[in-house]
């Protein structure tokens, strides 16, 4: 009876092993898991660290169409406005009803902060403005853990419009062209001074690397709207490199609503306007106001106004011909200084 009881011994060593095997990889699956634990208990800690440094913000443009009233409307509304876009900063233009501010107005019912930077435009914030650019194109804004937020604001000449010059749409005398050209050459006509003017303020202030935000009713469309591939599509007449927007862009600057929604074809984002049809011969709907940023992450951006089909933050009625856009942004708040998020 040898062979079975050797036997025996075998299976017995057999089990051994097996136990042991089994007790070590139960060992080391703790020590993976515990390993774990410690480095998400770390990752934890350092996003809440991140997360308590950061902050969001809502800047917002807003053409009030002559002081907020020519719409028929109370002051009231446009106040509204900005409260369902949630704004802490908002770039105003047409602030005027005749010779009264109702910027101003607005801004004493939010008790809020207010610059008026001349030629009917102003800046409205939740924090503290503590300074401005000498030609008032832009002012410095105090935010938590003294972070400055440089924050400029535009309203460009009207006429000529260069989508009506192009579509034969009669308006301001202004000559009818047919080529990119000379929509390139009739912008820089109606603009480019006051866009030089605006760079020469802007562009050293971008050099800094601190944030900057711009906004504005720029009265002329954007080269990434009225690009090639638009106009294959028949959604613009011809593609047009339009230089406000494209300076801008090449000093640096993103366009919020072009980062977040990239497809001019399918999102078209239009500002210009609710009063009229978009069938309408005698007028032609477009893109014109804007919020730009540096140095600010681009988390959202909205257009407000006056239903689901044109807006995607509604109010109705709506008080103003534009609608306006509100763009949510980062920035990362670390004691007395910022960090780009």
């Amino acid at each position: 009876m040898v062979e079975p009881h050797s036997g025996q011994v075998k299976l017995d060593l057999g089990s051994d092993f097996l136990r042991e095997r089994k007790t070590n990889i139960v060992k080391s699956k703790m020590i993976i898991l515990c390993v774990n634990v410690l480095l998400l208990g770390l990752f934890s800690l350092d996003l809440q660290a991140q997360n308590e440094g950061a902050k969001t913000i809502r800047v917002m443009t807003f053409n009030l169409w002559r002081g907020g009233l020519n719409g028929g409307q109370p002051l009231e509304q446009s106040i509204k406005a900005i409260e369902l876009a949630q704004a802490d900063i908002v770039g105003l233009q047409e602030t005027h009803h005749g010779d009264i501010d109702n910027g101003k107005k607005i801004a004493a019912k939010l008790g809020w902060h207010y610059f008026q930077q001349g030629g009917r435009t102003a800046v409205l914030s939740r924090y503290p403005i503590v300074g401005s650019t000498t030609r008032k194109w832009g002012v410095r804004i105090q935010l938590p853990s003294k972070t400055t937020l440089h924050f400029f604001n535009a309203h460009f000449p009207a006429s000529p419009y260069q989508p009506y010059q192009i579509l034969k749409i009669p308006y301001g005398d202004a000559p009818f062209i047919s080529t990119s050209h000379q929509a390139v050459e009739w912008a820089l006509k109606s603009r480019g001074a006051q866009v030089d003017s605006l760079l020469q303020e802007l562009i050293p202030t971008l050099q800094a690397k601190e944030p900057v935000v711009l906004t504005g009713d720029f009265n002329e469309p954007s080269f990434q709207d009225w690009t090639q591939k638009a106009a294959d599509k028949k959604l613009v007449p011809l593609a047009v490199p339009y230089p406000t927007t494209k300076q801008i862009s090449e000093a640096g600057m993103r366009d919020t609503y072009r980062t977040i929604h990239p497809d001019e074809i399918k999102e078209r984002g239009h500002t210009w306007t609710n009063t009229t049809t978009p069938e309408d011969p005698n007028d032609f709907h477009d893109r014109i106001d804007f919020v730009f940023v540096k140095n600010l992450t681009v988390q959202n951006a909205q257009v407000v106004g006056e239903s689901t089909d044109n807006a995607d933050i509604v109010l109705t009625p709506w008080p103003s011909d534009h609608r306006g856009v509100v763009a949510k942004v980062a920035i990362t708040l670390n004691d007395d200084s910022f960090s780009i998020d």
